[in-house]
């Protein structure tokens, strides 16, 4: 079998940056590269797989346990988050981890430091992947393929392996919340699924925020700053004040559990106009209705003060809480848990500070739990994997399998 360090190095080495300013199917032409090598991967592996139009790779194993077990599948996006660069990117393999500080590049010095992330200590005696600190990794959700097709490999060398109906899918574009907006769930033909994009090992979750994103635009007047009085509107500081309104105990650097927030994401302005980007997301589906409303309210006073048009809001919903749709068949959850305890991790279910594709799939009719794909600090020059939280992935997805197979 091919390493699974092999595998997802090969992975990350292809930039897969997904484009939320295109309208296209996938967002970036740039995806198709690693998800027409999976394809050609799982079909070289002797796996029936396929690409549609819309960047969606589906494969098939048929059961060999001769078993009425449910055909059950694994999902993981290809894309990397637009937040920080995806490109040329040169990881770094800590052998053998000391637990102390890793210095990830040497001009900026711009280091992964156990005061900040204590959770480095737990990895230590292990080989941990990191960034050249001036690209993210890729592990979210590189980690995710790489611990699918691992898992695939071992079923295809392995024909003595008991499963049922397997289905493998690969998406585009989850990073910026259309993952499966064209996903055909009918096709993929599994009556449950399980993503694998969730970070450290052990962590197991079927709720998400309700998620909405919202774009306000400020009108300004701009007239020459020497003859301004009583006379300019400056859009930037106009944004700014309505930003201000907003409850600053309610950003992400202050939220935690099943705390919601407004985070601001975006901004691009001059003095005549400017743009600010949100998203607003909550568990609870009263209180993410409630922010929605507080957003509006703001934007309803800058109106009042600076005169009526001069903010504009548009709120485009984007996914919701998936613990309904997957509550009622709580069996899946439970087997997750049992095959981490197989492996010796103590399962940690929470509720999810994101969402997954496994949000929409659950609402389209397939219940969709998220597990660990084993990466941490996500999006940004500071992720990281250990080598050896992928390969437990890997052997949860092989141990859910055969507790699948097993029911009779």
């Amino acid at each position: 079998m091919e390493k699974i360090l092999d595998r997802f190095l090969r992975y990350v080495a292809v930039d897969t940056q997904s484009d939320p300013e295109s309208e296209s199917q996938p967002s970036s032409a740039r995806q198709l590269d690693l998800l027409k090598m999976l394809r050609d991967e799982l079909i070289s592996m002797g796996v029936e797989a396929s690409l549609d139009q819309y960047g969606y790779v589906m494969a098939s194993i048929p059961s060999n346990c001769g078993c009425d077990a449910p055909a059950i599948g694994f999902i993981a996006h290809v894309d990397t988050s637009p937040d920080a660069s995806g490109a040329d990117i040169r990881p770094q393999i800590i052998k053998d981890y000391d637990g102390k500080d890793i210095l990830l590049d040497a001009r900026s010095g711009l280091s992964l430091k156990v005061s900040d992330f204590p959770e480095l200590e737990e990895y230590k005696g292990q080989t941990i992947i990191t960034t050249d600190g001036t690209t993210l990794l890729g592990a979210d959700d590189k980690a995710g393929v790489a611990e699918i097709m691992d898992a695939v490999q071992y079923m295809v060398e392995h024909p003595e392996f008991r499963h049922g109906d397997i289905r493998i899918g690969f998406t585009p574009d989850e990073e910026i919340g259309r993952g499966v907006a064209k996903f055909d769930v009918a096709r993929f033909g599994a009556r449950y699924a399980y993503t694998m994009d969730g970070g450290a090992v052990g962590e197991l979750e079927y709720e998400n925020f309700n998620a909405a994103a919202a774009d306000i635009h400020i009108q300004g007047r701009n007239i020459h700053p020497g003859y301004a009085k009583g006379k300019m509107l400056n859009a930037i500081l106009i944004g700014m004040e309505l930003n201000s309104l907003l409850p600053v105990e309610q950003r992400p650097e202050y939220t935690c559990g099943y705390e919601g927030f407004f985070h601001i994401t975006g901004f691009n302005g001059t003095v005549e106009e400017a743009d600010f980007s949100y998203i607003i997301r909550d568990h609870d589906m009263d209180l993410y209705e409630n922010k929605k409303k507080v957003m509006q309210q703001c934007v309803d006073f800058i109106n009042t003060k600076y005169g009526a048009g001069t903010a504009t809001l548009k709120i485009r919903h984007q996914y919701y809480n998936m613990r309904k749709e997957v509550e009622p068949h709580y069996h899946i959850v439970e087997k997750a848990v049992k095959a981490m305890e197989m492996e010796g991790i103590k399962p940690r279910i929470q509720p999810i500070r994101g969402g997954t594709d496994g949000a929409n799939l659950s609402f389209m009719g397939l219940p969709c739990p998220n597990i660990f794909a084993g990466g941490h600090n996500f999006h940004g020059k500071l992720e990281f994997v250990p080598l050896e939280s992928m390969e437990k992935a890997s052997r949860v997805i092989l141990n859910i399998i055969s507790l699948f197979a097993e029911e009779k």
